[in-house]
């Protein structure tokens, strides 16, 4: 991995062939078929098996990766005894290819992380397996439902479909309204101290839900803030967060969501939901489409 940096735009356009032929493999399986789910059988594979790529895990654990997400975000309600043992068998995994890594190393993130130094001291063992967990909760789950997010609304808008179908030139702002519009994090804060906010009082250590959604309807921020723009200009919305704590795989997820859509229109120009009933979407604090039943009604060459 270079000095630069994993997550800046070079590295992480290295990853942008693997991505492709991942998504012309996954939407190669969907050909002939009038209908298929784009959550279940497409958008839900893309980010677990990039950042199992990134990682330099085996392809085939993806499904432990997504299995895992599941537990952490959505399952929060288990037994704290079941919860526990999840996280031990995740640990173990973790262990065994950082170990693996140590044998054998390659030019992936884990070997990155293991050769890294602060301070003229290499990363606990620890610090390397919680920065895993940390990229696998970070980046699966909110890029599955960007890009799942981005497919309900263009299946529900022929004309911005069409559009960006024939506009190529257009995915660059089209693909920042799509995140402003349906921004799939809601962060967690600590009160930091005492303070009113329009009557209504906060104490320190109070915690707070900061939907990044809402801020992106901002109309002091945005002009017709609740009209998807495909080619709005100005957009500094807050996606991924803004200031210090801005999402440090930004341009990781930038990237995916781009050739989803890209070789997805480029197959599938012309679509719209099987039944817009149908559609059902993750509980907790990331929220996007889990099931995307879609009718395909036009296809690419």
């Amino acid at each position: 991995m270079r000095t630069e940096g994993s997550f800046a735009p070079r590295p992480i356009a290295a990853l942008e062939p693997f991505t492709r032929d991942l998504c012309r493999e996954l939407l190669a399986a969907t050909d002939g078929r009038a209908s298929f789910d784009a959550a279940l059988e497409y958008a839900r594979h893309i980010p677990v098996r990039v950042i199992v790529k990134f990682l330099g895990f085996p392809q085939e654990d993806a499904d432990l990766f997504r299995g895992f997400i599941q537990f952490v975000l959505e399952e929060v309600d288990l037994p704290p005894e079941e919860r526990g043992e999840r996280f031990a068998d995740l640990d173990a995994y973790i262990d065994a290819q950082i170990e693996d890594h140590r044998v054998r190393p390659r030019d992936d993130l884990t070997s990155f992380l293991l050769a890294a130094e602060i301070g003229g001291q290499q990363l606990a063992v620890e610090h390397v397996r919680g920065t895993m967990v940390l990229l696998m909760i970070a980046g699966i789950d909110t890029t599955w439902s960007a890009i799942g997010a981005a497919l309900w609304h263009l299946a529900q808008h022929p004309q911005d479909r069409r559009r960006l179908a024939t506009e190529p030139d257009l995915m660059g702002t089209a693909m920042e309204e799509l995140l402003r519009a349906y921004a799939p994090v809601t962060m967690a804060r600590l009160v930091a101290t005492d303070f009113d906010f329009h009557g209504h009082p906060f104490r320190e250590g109070d915690w707070l839900l900061l939907p990044f959604p809402a801020a992106n309807r901002d109309p002091a921020a945005f002009e017709n803030p609740d009209l998807v723009q495909l080619d709005r200009a100005t957009n500094r919305h807050a996606a991924f967060g803004l200031g210090r704590h801005r999402c440090l795989g930004s341009n990781l997820a930038r990237m995916e969501l781009r050739v989803a859509l890209e070789e997805w229109l480029a197959r599938y120009p012309d679509f719209e939901l099987s039944d817009p009933a149908a559609v059902t979407w993750s509980a907790g604090q990331v929220r996007g489409p889990r099931t995307l039943p879609m009718t395909i009604l036009g296809r690419g060459g």
